[in-house]
């Protein structure tokens, strides 16, 4: 091969893999901006003049900004600052009393905490949710017990935290308390979080379904969380509570 055949053919190969990367680079721009458009409708929601959970929800007017770490009570309720953050127990009679986010492993710390204790006939929520394994897990543990779980006047039960009061045999909501659902969340980053964890969350989801139809609770509930995203809340409206088996009973 002549010298100035190989020098082109040398260009055309350096043009080539330039090429090559130009294309590679382009996909990745697509790709990334992809997911901005994406994301960006979302964080537009989290504007500070959105919606708050404190503000009154009337039909149709149902979802609010969340924060788990810092999820207020209901203007009924007295100022509680922030949520503990795992499940706090305490027994008050025949109260059970369930505060604070749900934290991974609390299931098993609630058990290890029954080891002395019986399980009393009433539970009562308060709580931002978090660990939806957990919860079902507390969940099936208070079923077996066979108690009513409740949800008082201007308190809170949101996220995972519908799934154990999905466990009480009699289900009992304020008409001014907040039970609320979303999607669920499987771990920090927002950039195509179904593609790096679709196994778990189809997994999550039937786990999930297959706990509240055990439970007696319609799944047509679960519309509402998988329409709504993680960093917002949708607040159940007593009529939706009773139509889906969530509350047995709205108290006045």
């Amino acid at each position: 091969m002549t010298e100035p055949a190989a020098q082109k053919r040398g260009l055309t190969t350096a043009g080539g893999i330039k090429l090559i990367l130009m294309l590679q680079l382009g996909i990745a721009m697509f790709l990334f901006g992809s997911d901005i458009a994406r994301v960006l409708p979302r964080l537009a929601l989290s504007a500070p003049d959105a919606p708050r959970l404190t503000q009154p929800v009337l039909p149709g007017d149902q979802r609010r900004l969340y924060d788990r770490k810092h999820a207020p009570s209901g203007p009924s309720a007295p100022d509680t600052g922030d949520m503990p953050s795992r499940l706090v127990f305490g027994i008050d009679g025949d109260i059970l009393r369930l505060t604070g986010a749900i934290a991974e492993n609390d299931a098993a710390r609630f058990d290890d905490w029954l080891v002395t204790r019986d399980i009393p006939a009433f539970v009562e929520l308060h709580s931002t949710g978090g660990s939806v394994t957990d919860a079902l897990a507390i969940g099936k543990r208070l079923r077996a017990a066979e108690a009513t779980t409740r949800v008082t006047a201007g308190l809170v039960c949101l996220s995972a935290c519908p799934y154990i009061l999905a466990s009480g045999v009699a289900r009992q909501v304020h008409k001014d308390a907040y039970v609320g659902v979303h999607q669920h969340s499987y771990g920090e980053s927002t950039v195509l979080p179904a593609f790096l964890a679709i196994e778990d969350i189809q997994r999550g989801q039937g786990e999930v379904m297959e706990y509240l139809d055990a439970m007696g609770v319609d799944l047509r509930l679960m519309q509402h969380a998988l329409a709504t995203p993680p960093q917002e809340i949708y607040i159940l409206i007593p009529e939706e509570l009773e139509r889906y088996a969530l509350a047995t009973e709205i108290i006045e």
